[in-house]
């Protein structure tokens, strides 16, 4: 499998297996294998250190305890479509932690956007007071 130009799984380190599908489906749902389990353990793979710090450091429940990686794969009728489906997520996943997001500047709210807040605060503080049962000690 591969993942980038420099990186790329051999097929031995994914294990995959047919089980039965959930679900209704009638008779062949309960007769035939088509659901696919994919299973990765990232701490045996040959993947680069990079990949795998940030693979075991994602908040993901399909990453277990241990640092295995388990895709259930049930969408589709054969088991071959569901074959593609899991590998096609496990790369996606693997994919997803290369991208190395930017970091967010904090930004100071304008002088205009300040003033313009505080009208609005007192604007809806007076339409409160409106509300409010009116005495007639005066």
């Amino acid at each position: 499998m591969i993942i980038s130009n420099n990186v790329s799984i051999p097929d031995t380190e994914i294990e995959l297996s047919a089980i039965r599908s959930q679900g209704a489906g009638g008779q062949n749902v309960n007769k035939v294998s088509t659901a696919i389990h994919c299973r990765f353990d990232i701490n045996a793979s040959s993947l680069p250190d990079f990949y795998k710090t940030r693979l075991l450091n994602l908040a993901d429940t399909r990453i277990t305890k241990e640092g295995v990686i388990i895709i259930k794969a049930q969408s589709h009728r054969t088991q071959e479509k569901n074959r593609e489906d899991a590998l096609a997520r496990l790369q996606a996943l693997i994919k997803s932690v290369a991208q190395v997001r930017k970091r967010r500047i904090d930004t100071k709210p304008t002088k205009g956007s300040r003033q313009k807040r505080m009208d609005s605060k007192t604007r809806e503080g007076k339409k409160k007071v409106l509300r409010s049962k009116v005495s007639w000690d005066n």
